[in-house]
């Protein structure tokens, strides 16, 4: 998923607003942080595994001068959890300096990669970040926009990226919008600023502008803001931002993510309600939801479980044991409330079933008479290709198990999941603004790719390569 940041301050310093933005998108991805700082003659880039408040703080921000800069915070989808695949990218080329942050996944790197002088050996890292920012490096085009214009057309997948030189700052949206990008303008000053969400413009007191357009380039420099097209734009935006994946205080597409979610809950009571005494999130994320829930429902709302501040978002860790370590020192129950109680516990989503099977059977300890699951998104059967980790239909449940099999996995006495037409009834907005290809399989962009190694595709040989159908049905390689 990924947070990005870029911050034009003329006449301050940018790597501290840059650094203090990237705070509010830190559950967009806790694996490294990094910020990349220009003067107009040269880019500074420092980056390392670890949260943002551990890598980006005020020992090492005073000496990254400048009054342009970008930041990053990771989730990986493409490459292993190392420094060198900590963001942002940094490239110095033949021409220009380049430095890249990204949210979203490219779906044609083994082609990128042969457009590369040099090819895989010349690649400090193993992402599509990394391939992509050697390819703006290297490209012979004039300035940062040419070269821009001329690398994306050959680009496919999901991008929303903000790309430095020593000069300019440029925010770019895939053509699709997949992955959100917003614009704001700097309260007080003559700056502005891109970042992925509404919320980390809110911390830097900027007032909003407007959302980033599929297709477009937003190019920050000293004279102002422009706008450019470099391709026609067609919305999908994941809807998964909406149900899980952004904070609740953001909006999008004109939506207060909190209000759609509690709206979700609605719904979700409405298409699937439980003989029950109380209500009960699983916090944080579950929490609008639970409330819609409850509203509608007429029965109370409870706090039922504690979450511990200090540990972040189990299903964004890199790997599967890390994800059980997380939930068993994340959530613990308050026995007296959920004591002999039945439950409606509501959550966001079930992706591998692990993290919600051991949420139900802490309640179950807890001495909860009844556990009925109620999920305010749709089942996940398909694998995601433009950002989120889940790049396998194995890991999924639902591609592996009907309602039934779900429900005896993860020990619940009722499971129930919101319809996809509750989502969009929430939302409010057509169904063909959003990419819903992780729950219909209807993927927008074609996707070739690695069953073995999609992830770790720069870091080996790999297998044969597959074709996903598009959304129209027709099939690719």
């Amino acid at each position: 998923m990924c947070g990005v940041v870029g911050i034009l301050s003329p006449g301050q310093q940018a790597s501290p607003l840059a650094a203090l933005a990237l705070f509010a998108l830190q559950h967009r991805g806790q694996e490294s942080a990094g910020v990349a700082v220009a003067d107009g003659e040269q880019v500074m880039v420092y980056k390392d595994l670890g949260l943002v408040t551990q890598v980006l703080d005020e020992r090492r921000l005073p000496s990254l001068r400048g009054e342009m800069a970008i930041s990053h915070c990771r989730y990986s989808t493409t490459g292993s959890t190392v420094w060198e695949n900590a963001g942002p990218a940094f490239r110095l080329g033949p021409r220009r300096a380049v430095a890249v942050g990204h949210n979203g996944n490219l779906v044609n790197t083994r082609q990128l990669l042969e457009l590369l002088p040099g090819r895989r050996g010349r690649l400090h890292g193993s992402t599509d970040t990394e391939l992509l920012t050697a390819l703006l490096a290297e490209e012979p085009a004039g300035d940062l926009v040419q070269t821009l214009r001329s690398v994306l057309p050959r680009v496919s997948g999901a991008y929303a990226l903000v790309v430095m030189d020593e000069g300019r700052i440029v925010g770019v949206r895939d053509p699709y919008g997949f992955r959100p990008l917003v614009l704001g303008r700097l309260a007080g000053a003559a700056g502005w600023m891109l970042a992925s969400e509404t919320a980390a413009l809110d911390i830097l007191g900027a007032d909003f502008v407007r959302e980033v357009e599929p297709g477009e380039m937003v190019v920050l420099e000293r004279d102002g803001v422009r706008s450019e097209r470099f391709a026609e734009g067609r919305l999908n935006l994941c809807v998964f931002e909406l149900i899980y994946f952004a904070r609740p205080d953001s909006y999008m597409l004109g939506r207060n993510l909190y209000e759609v979610r509690r709206r979700m809950g609605e719904k979700l009571a409405a298409e699937s309600p439980a003989e029950a005494d109380i209500v009960v999130p699983v916090p944080d994320t579950g929490a609008p939801a639970a409330a819609g829930f409850a509203e509608r429902s007429g029965l109370p709302y409870r706090e039922g479980m504690v979450k511990n501040r200090y540990v972040g978002r189990t299903f964004i860790q890199p790997s599967q044991q890390m994800r059980q370590r997380g939930v068993s020192i994340k959530l613990n129950p308050l026995r007296e409330v959920v004591r002999g109680k039945r439950l409606v516990v509501v959550d966001d989503s079930i992706v591998r079933g692990t993290t919600t099977k051991q949420i139900v059977s802490l309640f179950r300890r807890a001495g909860a008479a009844e556990v009925h699951l109620r999920i305010s998104s749709p089942p996940i059967y398909h694998p995601c290709f433009y950002g989120i980790d889940t790049q396998i239909e194995t890991e999924l449940i639902a591609s592996r198990s009907d309602l039934d099999g779900i429900r005896d996995f993860v020990g619940a006495d009722s499971l129930a999941y919101l319809s996809i037409d509750g989502v969009l009834a929430a939302i409010d907005l057509p169904r063909e603004r959003f990419c819903f290809a992780c729950f219909d399989g209807r993927y927008p962009v074609p996707v070739p790719y690695d069953v073995a190694a999609h992830k770790f595709v720069l870091e080996g040989d790999g297998a044969a390569v597959l074709a996903l159908p598009a959304a129209s049905g027709t099939a690719t390689s």
